[in-house]
């Protein structure tokens, strides 16, 4: 049997520490963490991702201190920063 263990990384997300295996988007870390609603709309609601390859940009968050960031286009890294902008968090 082959070793099929994948390197994992930790980063944060509005504070809470998270664990995701590398190679994994920001987006899809995100929604296996529980987390949904990554901003709010200028109306107050809550936005997640749609299309998961950068064509809708509701998957937008900081990271790192770089705010509007789309998540589904960026890969998770160790000691990542990320704040969603949500209140859901």
């Amino acid at each position: 049997m082959t070793d099929r263990s994948v390197a994992t990384v930790v980063f944060h997300v509005d504070g809470v520490t998270h664990h995701a295996a590398a190679g994994t988007s920001i987006a899809a870390a995100l929604l296996n963490a529980g987390t949904w609603a990554f901003r709010r709309s200028v109306l107050g609601e809550p936005r997640g991702p749609l299309c998961g390859m950068g064509t809708c940009h509701e998957c937008r968050v900081t990271i790192d201190g770089i705010a509007q960031r789309r998540a589904c286009l960026v890969l998770v890294a160790d000691g990542m920063q990320v704040q969603t902008g949500s209140d859901d968090a």
